[in-house]
């Protein structure tokens, strides 16, 4: 049952404790819809919408949950670390553990600088703004070259 509702034990604990406010199977299937070369912006204009949408009360939780708990700092890194090597590998690219480090330290960093430090004028910017600014980088960490 754990399996067919959440995908694995670590789904269930995402969603139970880190609360995500989107389920990471029905995220990657939305986010492969459309062209290989725009995947990064639909990466950050996703996560930010869907961060915004539970007000960056999620992401402010998810946090301080990973920084005093160790378990749940390792099914954020689960997470980060299965979302992007299936994105990446699917995309074909190499050096897919780097890749995935470098991807997930955008969306963490983002996500720290808007929802938990709020640092301005990123944490009241538009998310347009932030999608034109960001998605480059994270785009780049997919496909581009990274030596």
């Amino acid at each position: 049952m754990v399996n067919h509702w959440f995908g694995s034990k670590e789904g269930l604990f995402a969603q139970a404790v880190l609360k995500l406010p989107f389920d990471p199977h029905e995220l990657l299937a939305e986010l492969r819809d459309g062209p290989d070369e725009e995947f990064g912006r639909r990466i950050v204009r996703t996560f930010l919408t869907r961060w915004d949408g539970a007000g960056g009360d999620v992401f402010q939780a998810l946090v301080r949950s990973v920084a005093g708990h160790e378990q749940a700092a390792l099914v954020l890194r689960s997470f980060f670390q299965n979302f992007f090597t299936k994105v990446i590998a699917g995309l074909g690219s190499d050096r897919v553990e780097l890749r995935t480090s470098l991807c997930a330290s955008q969306l963490v960093g983002m996500g720290l600088v808007r929802y938990v430090a709020k640092f301005e004028p990123m944490a009241s910017s538009e998310i347009d703004p932030l999608v034109t600014a960001i998605a480059p980088t994270v785009q780049r960490y997919l496909t581009g070259d990274i030596d």
